[in-house]
């Protein structure tokens, strides 16, 4: 709840600061100067970007949020690592788990829940850029499958 609190308050500031942005970048449109034209749209197009990002970023919390629970309910998420009294996991007990869930990737290579696993994995082991690019993985398909799903439900 912490966490959702503080993503709350940063979205808050990111509001304003688009909005402010935008704003701005209005004024400097309508001076009719080509300098200060050039100016808002830069200033109009770099928050719009930043908008994109956030948004993206935001639906990948939500939906990675959704799947681990969904895993969690069907008592499919991988068994708890032994972690160090800092909480960080242990590092070869990671790497000892890790194989488990690269061979049922490669089994299952459009299971999101294999891929969501995997990326759990990574993240034990330290590697987060591969966890995320898993993570990204897993959401694709588990998005393929609520859009099949549906469709089939029609």
């Amino acid at each position: 709840m912490k966490t959702k609190l503080w993503v709350g308050v940063i979205l808050l500031v990111f509001a304003l600061y688009i909005f402010m942005s935008f704003t701005q970048a209005v004024r400097f449109m309508s001076t009719g100067e080509p300098i200060a034209i050039a100016m808002g749209v830069a200033v109009f197009v770099i928050p719009a970007l930043g908008v994109w990002i956030l948004i993206r970023e935001v639906l990948l919390g939500l939906r990675t949020e959704k799947m681990g629970k969904t895993l969690a309910e069907l008592g499919e998420l991988p068994e708890d690592l032994p972690r160090m009294p800092s909480g960080r996991f242990i590092r070869e007990a990671a790497d000892a788990d890790f194989p488990r869930h690269k061979e049922d990737v490669e089994a299952n290579p459009e299971s999101w829940k294999s891929w969501y696993r995997l990326a759990l994995a990574y993240d034990a082991s330290g590697d987060r850029k591969r966890a995320r690019s898993s993570m990204r993985t897993a959401v694709n398909f588990f998005v393929a499958d609520k859009k099949a799903s549906a469709s089939s439900d029609k």
